[in-house]
Parts: C-alpha cells; structure tokens; sequence
C-alpha cells in the first residue's frame, strides 16, 4: 500500500483548519503543515490535532508549497489548502489510490462554496485541480494560480469526488482578495511587456467577463450570488487594468 502525505500551508486559517484537518485523517499517513507566523489561533488549533505545525515566515505560494513538500516523506503528497476538505466519496476514491496506484498524478474537482451557496456554474464547476501527485515528480511554479511543472512523462486520472472549497465566506471578502489578486496580475503583464489599452482591457474585457460569467457559463442558475459573482469577476478585469495604466504611469514619469 502507498503512503500518503497531506502538505498544507497555512496563515491565519482559524476558521478553517480544524474542518480540514478532520476531512484529512482517514487517509493522511503524515501531515506537513508550513505555518506563516499566523497570529490567530491557527497553530493552537494544529496542536490541539495531536500534530505540530512548521514555522516559517511567508516566502510566496510556490516557494512555501516546494518547501513543504520537501518535508515530506510519503508515497505520494496531497496537495491542499487551509479552506479545502474531502467529501466522504473522494475520501474512498484516495484510499483506493493508496490500495492500488494507477497514476502518477490525479485530478480532483473541487466544488466551491460561496457565502453558504455551492456554486456549480459560473466557470466554477466543474473545476479539475491536480492535488494528488508522486513523491519527487513535480514542483509548484508562478506567483498567482500556481501550477505543477514535471520532470518527466506521466499519466494521470480525475478521481471521484469533490473537493469543498469554502472560499468566500462573505461577499466582502471577495471583494478583498480581488484587490491584491487584480494588481499581482497587472504586474505579471507589465514585467512581461504586455501592452493594456483603455477600450479593450479597461471597457471591452470587464462588460465580456460578466456576459461570459453570468450567461454563456449560467451564472443565472448559481441565483443571486452568480450575478454576485459575475460582476466581482468584471470589477477584477477593470481593476487590473487600472494597475497596469497606474505601472505605466509610473514608468513614464521615471
């Protein structure tokens, strides 16, 4: 039988750990848990677990995700955040992973949350992540969205199951991740010599980002908050190209 390592990383995640951890135990052989200096009651709630949380101070997601996966010393390593946990149907689906490997790297699809609501529209569902991989086959890359880079060929498999995503516990604290997620974005663009141009990314691409939302992936079925939804996804687009205009400003009068 494989061994399995669960890897999360955590800052300030009181609200949410202690439901992750529990979805995590019948099947996790270890945990490695890399904790950002949170000044909450996250760590206290990891001890209260029977398991210790490493300390060190925020490096970025990539960097902090190939740390901890360095710790680890299982078969393979699931890959989860502080706001995640297994339905029981995806828990089976790991342990017969565990029984019988038949991949290097699996798919889960995760199902999210959004102020109590699951969502199962609006771009966000199906939503296939790659959580579950080898020991020593990949390592996490890029600064938002990170992804898994591999050293070689693989194959994979989607396993049944969801993974819930308790994201957006409120609509403010969408709102809140928007702002620094929209500016990390425009940054990536400028540094990469991107050009931003007010008609297209300023008007053009937040009024198609909510028509894409709400209509052609039907928000309207996801009820209220898939308008909600809709529109906080334009507000991202506008406000990333308001950074990249306030980069370009800057550049200029340098």
């Amino acid at each position: 039988m494989a061994t399995l390592s669960v890897v999360i990383i955590t800052f300030n995640e009181e609200k949410n750990i202690g439901r992750c951890i529990e979805s995590l135990k019948p099947v996790a052989d270890e945990f490695v848990i890399l904790d950002s200096l949170s000044t909450d009651s996250t760590c206290a709630i990891i001890e209260r677990h029977g398991l210790t949380p490493v300390q060190r101070a925020w490096t970025g997601y990539s960097d902090s995700k190939n740390y901890a996966n360095s710790l680890t010393t299982g078969d393979y390593i699931l890959s989860i955040d502080a706001d995640e946990a297994l339905s029981p149907a995806l828990q089976q689906a790991i342990l017969q992973v565990k029984a019988a490997p038949r991949a290097e790297v699996y798919e889960v699809n995760r199902l999210t949350n959004y102020c109590g609501r699951w969502i199962r529209h609006s771009g966000w569902y199906p939503e296939y992540k790659m959580r579950l991989f080898k020991q020593g086959l990949t390592q996490w890359t890029g600064l938002i969205h990170e992804e898994l880079v591999f050293n070689g060929a693989y194959t994979s498999q989607r396993l049944d199951g969801d993974l819930y995503h308790y994201s957006y516990p409120t609509i403010e604290s969408h709102i809140r991740k928007i702002i620094p997620y929209s500016a990390l974005a425009a940054e990536k663009d400028f540094n990469a010599g991107k050009r931003y141009r007010f008609v297209t990314h300023g008007l053009i691409k937040p009024w198609f980002m909510f028509m894409k939302k709400y209509f052609l992936q039907a928000g309207f079925l996801d009820g209220f908050y898939g308008f909600v939804i809709a529109v906080n996804s334009a507000y991202e687009r506008h406000l990333r190209y308001l950074r990249f205009h306030e980069l370009r400003k800057n550049q200029s009068s340098r």
